[in-house]
């Protein structure tokens, strides 16, 4: 499949990860290959401090969040919702499709 984020499908794999801040809230890591595509069109479809607008299927769930920028890379949030209807939690490795929004 297509690594490009320029209208097309990001694929990839990582592990749900824990974040016990004052929001807490689980998250996946975009690894680099994937990140680098997504960098390449940030300016275009960013609306504001580096926050990138996604639709991603988990499963077979799909919602709409935004990628927030990390440590010169991305991060996907991974909503409770999603983690119940899954029955995935913290230290799984889950399976992301991803493709970026588009401004209209």
């Amino acid at each position: 499949m297509a690594t490009k984020a320029n209208g097309e499908e990001l694929s990839f794999s990582g592990e749900i990860w824990y974040w016990r801040g004052p929001s807490p809230y689980h998250f996946v890591t975009v690894p680099e290959a994937q990140a680098t595509e997504i960098r390449d069109v940030a300016r275009e479809v960013t609306y504001g401090w580096g926050m990138i607008p996604v639709e991603v299927r988990v499963g077979d769930t799909k919602f709409q969040t935004s990628l927030w920028p990390k440590n010169g890379g991305y991060i996907v949030p991974i909503k409770d919702v999603v983690r119940r209807a899954e029955e995935v939690d913290d230290g799984d490795v889950i399976d992301i499709q991803m493709s970026v929004r588009r401004k209209r």
